[in-house]
């Protein structure tokens, strides 16, 4: 058996690997492989291993470490989301509608941008090749998706999910019948 950082859960030596490789990339099978389970009943020793109590809770132990040793918590998100959210397009266009210099974007913009493909277009100009144009693409992070995280981080009753259930209408008849056969009262 072996203890945690704090001491506060004994873990056997495969299971103490086992919370150390699902922590890498929270892949449990994958963490139940690499820690030296067979690999043909991994999904299931993975999946009983996070139901193991002493697991779980080495796991959650080492994931709140980790927490505040990199400073990332549910605050740091919910402000990573908030400046997403608030990009401008104009923060980094021109008023002739290029783009700035990136030295002269908003931090945010810098952090954020999702991908740049930036192409040369070329023509001819009698036997000289020449260039006559550039495409600059910028690829935002998604809004939509972005404003998704932020409700349910805030607990938007707008994204709460609605689960609804019919039954046929003479459902009532056919419980109270059951009911009645198996001598239970109403």
């Amino acid at each position: 058996m072996t203890k945690t950082a704090k001491g506060a859960v004994e873990l056997t030596a495969r299971q103490s690997r086992f919370v150390e490789e699902y922590l890498i990339d929270l892949n449990a099978k994958q963490a139940a492989i690499r820690a030296g389970y067979s690999e043909r009943s991994a999904e299931v020793t993975a999946s009983r291993l996070l139901s193991n109590a002493k697991v779980a809770a080495a796991i959650q132990e080492r994931k709140t470490a980790r927490s505040a040793r990199t400073k990332i918590d549910a605050d740091y998100v919910l402000h990573r989301l908030v400046e997403i959210d608030q990009m401008d397009v104009l923060d980094i266009l021109n008023d002739d509608g290029g783009l700035k210099p990136i030295k002269e974007w908003p931090v945010a913009w810098r952090r954020y941008v999702s991908g740049m493909d930036v192409s040369e277009i070329w023509g001819m100009n009698g036997d000289e090749r020449e260039q006559i144009g550039v495409l600059k693409k910028i690829k935002w992070p998604d809004k939509v998706k972005n404003l998704d995280m932020l409700g349910k981080h805030v607990d938007v009753q707008a994204w709460k999910e609605k689960v609804e259930h019919s039954l046929p209408d003479d459902a009532a008849a056919v419980i109270l019948a059951a009911r009645r056969r198996s001598g239970k009262s109403e």
